[in-house]
């Protein structure tokens, strides 16, 4: 990162910080700007998030937690500050001040959100293998499907993932070494032709 646009990062991140508890929704920088989900999280996507954090926390060793929540995880050197659903991650490599290293997260989960799926099919796909997430989980309320990404290669438009595995909504899947069930996820639901929540 160059030092003008490392500036320019700093100053983006001193506004996502000042405008975080002020302003409704979720503030995250990316490697085109910083991106708002204006939409307070609606049910179906709570739920989800809920329901994946206590299936992985079951059958992962005591050490090893799926966090929800703050803080962010950021990579300086690439200007990106991200705020995965899911943070698969050892207890130890959340005792740090500031922000989590984001070599140190397992897995980043994410539900996708109803008024920006992009950012979770899209933007997220390309961020977190650059700053070196290894396992990308992405849960689909609105269809019942999914996939979870691995396999971290160069690219000429920089590290992706090589590995992408599809699931629909019924059937196991597995996040780095641990495998659940996505049996009885919630669906966002559509009301008279629009969907609920918008």
């Amino acid at each position: 990162m160059t030092i003008a646009s490392d500036h320019v990062y700093r100053a983006m991140r001193d506004l996502v910080q000042s405008m975080d508890d002020t302003i409704p929704g979720k503030f995250e920088i990316t490697k085109k700007g910083i991106v708002h989900d204006m939409m307070a999280p609606i049910g179906p996507h709570e739920l989800t998030t809920l329901h994946l954090r206590k299936r992985l926390e079951k059958i992962m060793p005591e050490e090893i937690v799926a966090h929800t929540g703050e803080p962010d995880v950021e990579d300086e050197a690439e200007g990106i500050m991200r705020r995965p659903d899911v943070m698969v991650i050892a207890l130890a490599d959340m005792d740090v001040p500031g922000s989590f290293d984001p070599r140190t997260v397992i897995a980043a989960v994410e539900v996708v959100s109803r008024s920006n799926p992009e950012n979770d099919w899209e933007d997220k796909m390309r961020d977190y293998p650059l700053i070196g997430i290894p396992v990308y989980a992405v849960f689909d309320p609105r269809t019942g499907t999914g996939a979870v990404l691995t396999d971290i290669h160069s690219t000429p438009d920089g590290p992706r993932y090589a590995t992408r595995k599809d699931f629909v909504y019924g059937e196991d899947v597995t996040i780095a070494d641990w495998t659940i069930s996505t049996e009885n996820l919630p669906l966002y639901k559509s009301t008279g032709g629009r969907e609920s929540g918008h």
